[in-house]
């Protein structure tokens, strides 16, 4: 195995934004395994596949994570052999949970999957061209490997399953809305599944007491408004460009501006379709990175592009909370999650500071880099509403709901 695909030892919580790639192995793997303890019977796969990487972990039934693997690029040929050398360090899995970003009009709930599912699932891989046809690859590489565990599909789209009709409907055409599905989705439910669950336990509050509003910020980026427990309103609609400017992804854009490309300027709707998913964002308006830490130091070097970029962001970050906060009729706290949520302070910072209108203030605490701890109040004592930091949990969430749908079914 090449020097830098050895397995090294990881920590079991609180999970932070890291540059690194291939597998790594369990806490505890190089003192050898003579029996299996308790905690770590009946483990889970969970696999997190996107458009430029791939997130593996393996989870006992206590949610420590005993084996994960992570690449900075998209799955490829060698699916098969990535899910081998995980397996070499972990027990068998007695499942396999699968996030799918979409689950278009006819998956509105986590599921089993089978041959039937599959082929649904199919159908859906345009509606997130650069999501969900990875995880279809990595779904078909663990069946064929693992064919006699439960495979369970958990999608991003379940957690917004119930927006109301006014959040959910576009004012378009009939047909669009009727016979082709043009309809508001939302996306990154499984993240504002556990903030919502980690913000309750923090707050001492039943999640469906809660009215917050949540921000997932990080490569893809979208708000959420929450009202007892239940999405009400989100940025991203009907696919995961829609909404708050993103590292690649431009967010919302004027459609009259898109037809006028393509009449005007002759782009077809794939060349549009490719700038705005993958050339768009923080790397076009800075030129130079789509990553708000490097945008930070350069705008600190001078860069007036790099500020140009992250003064957009945070203007489309604090004009999507405050229309979330819209929909609520107050507001029990604000959540940021996601890679930038999570660790970018700077960031956060120039967020939180201009949304005094909505009784959250700046000057907002910093949690030690290496802290492990899920949710944490970073807001100072006299703010009015909490600003609550949590750490990025997708593959939590999906061990939770595939163990849940497994003792329902």
């Amino acid at each position: 195995m090449p020097t830098s695909e050895r397995p090294c030892v990881v920590a079991a919580r609180g999970p932070r934004r890291q540059r690194r790639s291939g597998p790594v192995r369990r806490t505890g793997e190089l003192r050898g395994r003579a029996a299996v303890a308790s905690h770590e019977r009946d483990p889970v796969l969970v696999a997190d596949a996107g458009s430029s990487s791939l997130h593996l972990t393996v989870f006992a039934n206590d949610g420590t994570a005993l084996a994960s693997y992570d690449n900075a690029s998209a799955p490829g040929d060698n699916m098969s052999g990535q899910l081998r050398d995980l397996l070499r360090y972990a027990p068998a899995p007695m499942a396999v949970g699968h996030r799918i970003v979409h689950g278009g009009p006819d998956l509105r709930q986590h599921t089993l999957v089978d041959d039937q599912v599959r082929d649904t699932l199919q159908l859906t891989a345009d509606l997130a061209p650069s999501h969900v046809p990875p995880a279809l690859l990595v779904l078909d590489a663990a069946r064929e490997l693992l064919p006699n565990v439960p495979h369970v599909a958990c999608f991003d789209t379940v957690f917004h399953a119930g927006l109301p009709t006014a959040a959910r409907e576009f004012a378009v055409p009939d047909t669009w809305r009727g016979e082709y599905g043009v309809r508001r989705y939302g996306f990154h439910g499984l993240s504002y599944a556990w903030a919502l669950s980690s913000t309750a336990e923090l707050l001492r509050r039943r999640p469906g007491s809660l009215r917050i509003v949540i921000a997932h910020l990080g490569g893809g980026s979208s708000a959420c408004a929450v009202r007892d427990g239940t999405s009400v309103d989100t940025t991203m609609g009907f696919t995961p460009l829609d909404g708050l400017v993103m590292s690649r992804r431009s967010g919302a854009v004027d459609p009259g501006a898109l037809t006028w490309l393509q009449t005007r300027h002759g782009l077809s709707a794939q060349d549009i379709e490719e700038a705005l998913n993958h050339r768009s964002g923080l790397l076009a308006l800075s030129g130079t990175s789509g990553d708000t830490r490097d945008l930070v130091r350069d705008r600190a070097a001078g860069d007036e592009r790099a500020a140009l970029a992250l003064d957009v962001f945070t203007h489309h970050c604090r004009r999507g909370i405050a229309a979330m906060a819209a929909s609520l009729d107050r507001l029990d706290a604000l959540v940021l999650t996601g890679e930038i949520g999570q660790d970018q302070p700077e960031v956060r910072e120039e967020i939180c500071a201009g949304l005094g209108i909505l009784g959250v203030t700046g000057g907002l605490l910093v949690p030690p880099s290496d802290d492990d701890v899920a949710a944490r109040l970073v807001s100072p004592p006299e703010a009015t509403v909490p600003v609550i930091v949590v750490s990025t949990g997708e593959a939590r969430q999906i061990d939770k709901e595939t163990r849940a749908l497994l003792r329902e079914a």
